[in-house]
């Protein structure tokens, strides 16, 4: 049978893509490479994205529709390129990132948020570039601590590449799942979508060059941490925990995680969070509700430093509620407390980088 081209191009046209339901003639996908030799085809498809999740599919319904429509004794040649440049390799994901610093917590409720965005927040008032990323896929709660419930978050073209642009507020790139999820409703993923979303707002993300990215962990360890270390090379984490004993314990498990001989990430220190009480009318005086300086202990049992202890005031929750995180004051022992607290990671992150390697992603073998 003699072949050309619009022979092929017609049974191609029968090949629905299921993202659009448009044929693939009409789709555009159909590079202008079609060649024919003898009863040899070969041609390129197109597809927005290497990751396209219908890419194998429809390479073999456009072999199959060649075959059906034209001759079953064709040999078909369909070679694949994709518009967008390919997201970088894990552990090159953020080339123009200097420091990744990890906070992270053994339980839920000690204010590693709050601590999270008071740091970024600081970091930015001492003069750094920084960006924080909520990376609490089940429990996103910067959004709320920056009032940017509403932000809508949009992507350019750069470099190839279809990237989103962060928020921006007190001088922090701020990102977050909470900007794509509703507020009001619980996130039911499972592992996998949770990781592949984490990988998103951290690869596919414009962050530009950043002296800080602060990652917002989810209280515990599980998978999220996982991807983070499979994908990020952390400079060091710092933990947080309130002193009383029971978040002490889980506090000691965030510490064994990152110190795992398959893990290596250097701990930065640790943060007494709610050290003590200090009502507003008694400015100057301290009351131990949660315990006495168990971070403190801890972080001498460890040897690792502690970087600062914040007090509980109710300045710090109302400033939180209200999207105005408690660092962005200039004149309240809070907001001193948080800019000691950045120096201290400042300081530490100094010293790590001086005297140990940098510090490599996780590999993980499969069974």
């Amino acid at each position: 049978m003699q072949l050309y081209p619009k022979l092929i191009t017609d049974a191609l046209a029968t090949v629905r893509y299921p993202g659009s339901g448009q044929n693939l003639v009409e789709a555009g996908m159909v590079d202008d490479d079609l060649r024919i030799d003898g009863q040899s085809v070969s041609f390129t498809l197109l597809f927005e994205k290497s990751t396209d999740p219908f890419l194998k599919s429809v390479v073999k319904a456009a072999e199959a529709a060649i075959h059906t429509y034209v001759d079953k004794a064709v040999q078909v040649t369909v070679h694949t390129r994709t518009l967008q440049a390919a997201r970088p390799e894990p552990g090159k994901m953020l080339p123009q990132v200097r420091n990744v610093i990890a906070v992270s917590s053994g339980k839920g409720g000690v204010g590693k948020s709050t601590v999270a965005a008071n740091l970024a927040v600081s970091l930015a008032r001492m003069g750094h570039t920084v960006g924080l990323l909520d990376a609490d896929i089940f429990g996103p709660s910067v959004p709320k601590m920056f009032h940017l419930e509403a932000e809508r978050i949009f992507a350019e073209q750069r470099d190839g590449r279809q990237l989103l642009i962060p928020a921006y507020k007190y001088g922090v790139k701020i990102l977050s799942i909470g900007f794509f999820v509703n507020p009001d409703t619980a996130t039911l993923w499972r592992g996998g979508m949770a990781s592949n979303a984490l990988k998103q707002l951290i690869a596919d993300t414009d962050w530009g060059e950043l002296d800080y990215l602060v990652l917002d962990t989810p209280p515990g360890t599980s998978d999220i941490h996982l991807t983070l270390l499979q994908n990020l090379a952390i400079t060091g984490a710092v933990i947080v925990s309130t002193p009383q004993a029971v978040a002490l314990a889980d506090a000691r498990k965030g510490i064994d995680m990152y110190r795992n001989e398959k893990v290596n990430v250097p701990i930065l220190g640790l943060v007494e969070n709610m050290a003590w009480f200090t009502p507003a009318e008694l400015p100057d005086s301290r009351y131990y509700l949660f315990g006495r300086e168990g971070v403190k202990r801890l972080a001498e049992e460890m040897h690792v430093p502690l970087l600062g202890q914040i007090p509980l005031v109710q300045g710090i929750c109302e400033s939180g509620d209200a999207g105005e995180p408690a660092a962005v004051a200039t004149d309240t022992l809070t907001s001193a407390a948080f800019l000691s607290l950045a120096q201290a990671v400042v300081e530490a992150t100094e010293r790590r980088n001086r005297e140990q390697p940098a510090t490599t992603i996780v590999q993980m073998n499969k069974a």
